[in-house]
């Protein structure tokens, strides 16, 4: 009777688009109440572990602040705090915690390890990261492409730089299951592997949505209503920075590209962290270096008028609470809203 009562949230094909479509709506509703102060403690007494292998600062915030609005209580977990995959497996440290929390959250490398997380713990696991999947992020960034333009059917979402990160491929997965088309512009050897591009052909069959992959970062965003960037080295990753930077430079936001969308309503969004000015002590080390002013993305589109990126980051909190009340707070949603 209570719809997404205990499960867990891993990687946005777990779910229908319906359910997706729930949660970004659900999203929407809980950041109503906040605004109008209404209290929502739809988790009163519940305790919530934060596990991370990954720094991180909105996804840290949001789980914190969404937590203790639903009445909650966070336990910050990092990697050095416990012998997490070091002295005691993933498989134990998973049966620990969900004896001793009502829900757990992952951040981290392997998308394996949240996978036995929630096999094992007994309790709901939110993903809010691998090397793979991005999937709280997407309840955000389709919550934002649904708040500016009214509706997500029939949107062109392209992402350039990277083509193979977690966020490309959740842009990716998630756009095809909404209706939303998606491009992505990336070298050859950037590109999303043929699983993900498989599995988001078969979505868009179903929803009617358009995939272009392309190395032509002309034709990847002609015709965008958004364009959709992420940091050209993800963490953890090592590669030569040089050979990177030469190999993304083509596929920069800056107002060339914008301009070449051939739309003057299209927004700009990024996940954050960006290395857009010099203002942080790697954007800085990196623009000297290679005598860039900014990196993935120009600091004057990343400012500019059509940037909704911190819109998107502050929307990290209502998707979160969103996804922890519909699988942890006992909330009446009647499964006949999916069938």
């Amino acid at each position: 009777m209570t719809h997404f009562a205990g499960k867990s949230f891993l990687k946005e094909c777990d779910y229908t688009p319906r359910e997706l479509t729930y949660l970004i709506d659900f999203a929407s509703h809980l950041k109503q109440l906040k605004a109008k102060h209404i209290p929502h403690p739809y988790m009163q007494g519940q305790n919530i572990a934060l596990l991370f292998e990954k720094t991180s600062t909105r996804t840290r915030s949001a789980f914190t602040v969404a937590a203790n609005d639903l009445g909650a209580r966070p336990e910050f977990l990092g990697k050095n705090d416990i012998q997490f995959g070091r002295k005691e497996s993933v498989i134990d440290t998973a049966k620990v915690l969900g004896s001793m929390f009502d829900g757990i959250e992952f951040r981290g490398f392997s998308q394996q390890t949240v996978e036995q997380l929630a096999a094992y713990s007994g309790v709901p696991v939110w993903n809010g990261l691998t090397d793979e999947w991005h999937p709280t992020q997407m309840i955000a960034d389709f919550l934002t492409l649904k708040e500016h333009f009214g509706h997500l059917t029939g949107l062109t979402l392209a992402y350039v730089g990277d083509g193979r990160n977690n966020m490309a491929n959740s842009l990716l997965v998630t756009s095809a299951m909404l209706g939303v088309n998606c491009h992505i512009g990336a070298p050859v050897d950037l590109q999303p592997s043929a699983a993900v591009i498989k599995l988001a052909q078969a979505y868009a069959a179903q929803s009617g949505s358009e995939i272009l992959i392309t190395d032509e970062p002309q034709a990847a965003v002609t015709g965008a209503d958004a364009l959709y960037t992420d940091v050209w080295v993800s963490m953890g990753e090592n590669v030569d920075y040089g050979a990177r930077i030469k190999q993304l430079l083509p596929f920069q936001i800056n107002a060339k590209l914008l301009a070449a969308t051939g739309k003057t309503t299209t927004i700009i969004m990024h996940c954050l962290p960006a290395l857009h000015d010099h203002q942080t002590a790697v954007g800085a080390a990196l623009g000297k270096k290679y005598d860039l002013a900014a990196i993935e993305i120009t600091d004057e589109v990343f400012n500019g008028p059509q940037s909704v990126v911190f819109e998107e980051a502050a929307n990290r909190m209502p998707a979160i609470k969103a996804i922890m009340a519909a699988t942890a707070g006992h909330l009446f949603i009647p499964d006949r809203l999916f069938d």
